[in-house]
Parts: structure tokens; sequence; C-alpha cells
């Protein structure tokens, strides 16, 4: 019975398919060393699938908190918080595009599939934690908070995205030098006619990801809708 609960668990939080496309992710990488005998190319995207992979792995804690002890809150926020910190690197490997160019011997349209492949693998493992969270907040909250919260996030990945990317910082800057950081956000702000880069990168990718969250999470309710259509049709028979 336990084994089929934790099965069950990974397999509502989609463990399974997500291992299996880092996996197949890090096999193109893997694969293309052994042919160029060079790992130092696109080795960051590596470094950055593995960060992508924490906030994934704080929802999934902080699931398994909220279900043991609900009443207990305030582990959950702290859960948050750090999940909130390290969200904006699941879909920071988008911007890893920057780096590509013909590499010979390798086809670029190998390299293509290289960047897709990691890229597609870090933000599925966005969107499926920011799913968890949303879920736990609406719980606590309601829908409308639980939103406002799903949003907020995204707005917050959109603009981690930027400061990871141009302004060079990384999540752990904020306990190292948090003031450079809201430095770096509020001057923008005071100044937003010479920041126009600045507003419409992270509006324009925080439009993604919302659109992105917005077909998983319609996606997962078709799923829905047909298993409880099959179970319906089954307890007829």
């Amino acid at each position: 019975m336990l084994l089929r609960a934790i099965h069950r668990f990974f397999a509502d939080h989609l463990f399974y398919p997500i291992v299996l496309s880092s996996l197949l992710a890090m096999g193109i990488f893997i694969a293309r060393v052994i042919y160029t005998r060079n790992w130092f190319i696109y080795r960051n995207l590596v470094w950055n699938l593995f960060l992508a992979w924490l906030p994934y792995l704080f929802a999934l804690l902080a699931v398994c908190l909220h279900q043991a002890k609900p009443r207990q809150w305030w582990w959950l926020i702290i859960l948050a918080g750090f999940w909130l910190a390290f969200f904006p690197n699941a879909p920071y490997i988008i911007t890893d595009f920057f780096h590509l160019e013909a590499r010979p011997p390798v086809p670029l349209w190998y390299d293509i599939l290289l960047l897709v492949a990691f890229t597609w693998t870090g933000l599925f493992l966005g969107l499926t934690s920011l799913r968890a969270i949303h879920l736990i907040v609406e719980s606590y909250f309601g829908r409308l908070l639980g939103w406002c919260f799903a949003v907020f996030s995204l707005a917050l990945g959109g603009l981690g995205i930027y400061l990871g990317r141009f302004a060079r910082w990384n999540s752990w800057d904020l306990l190292n030098q948090p003031k450079q950081i809201i430095k770096d956000i509020l001057e923008p702000l005071v100044n937003p006619t010479t920041n126009l880069r600045f507003f419409g990168f992270t509006f324009l990718f925080t439009s993604f990801l919302v659109v992105c969250y917005l077909m998983f999470i319609s996606t997962q309710r078709v799923n829905d809708s047909k298993e409880a259509q099959v179970k319906t049709i089954k307890g007829r028979v």
C-alpha cells in the first residue's frame, strides 16, 4: 500500500515524464560530448537543469507537508519562499538559445534539438511546481487569491529571467546581495524611458509563461474530465 501511495503521488505530479524528459536531454548532451570530446560547450545546460529541478523538489516537499500536517502552515510559507526564489531558474533555460550557433562538426539541427530538450524540461518543471503550490494556496485562501498568487509568481519568473540573463544574478544572491538586486529592479522603474529592454523583456516573458501555464492546466483538466468519464462508464457497466 505504501509503494502504491508513493507511486500515485509521483504520478499525480508528473514525476515520471519529467525524469524521462531529463534523461533524454542529458542523453543528447552526453552523445554530443562523446562525439566532439568536448564537454565545455553547452555544459551550462546541465547546471541550469539541476537548478530547474530545485523548485520542483521544493513544491513536492510542500505538498507532502500540506497533506501530512495542513495546520502547520508556517512551514509552507518557508518552503514557498524557497520555491519562489528558485522558480525563475526553471524557465530561465529558454534564454540559453542565446548561445545557439553553428558549431561544426555537430549539425546545427542537433544543437537546436539539444536546447529544445533542456528548455522543454525546465519549463515543464517550473509549470508543474507552480501548479502544486497554486493548489496549496488555493486550498487556504480560495480560487481568486490562488490565481493572484499564480500570476504574481509568473511575473516574478519573468523578472527573474531578466535579472539572471542581463544582470547575471542568481537565486542565492537574494541572501548575499539583496540591496543590489533591489537597486537593479528599482532603477528601471525610476527611469523607464532609458530601460525599455527591462520592461519589454519582462512583459513578454511573463506573457509567455502565463500562456504556457494556462495551456498546461487546461490540458490537465481535459485529462481529469476524461478519467471521470471513464470511471462513470465503468461504474455503469
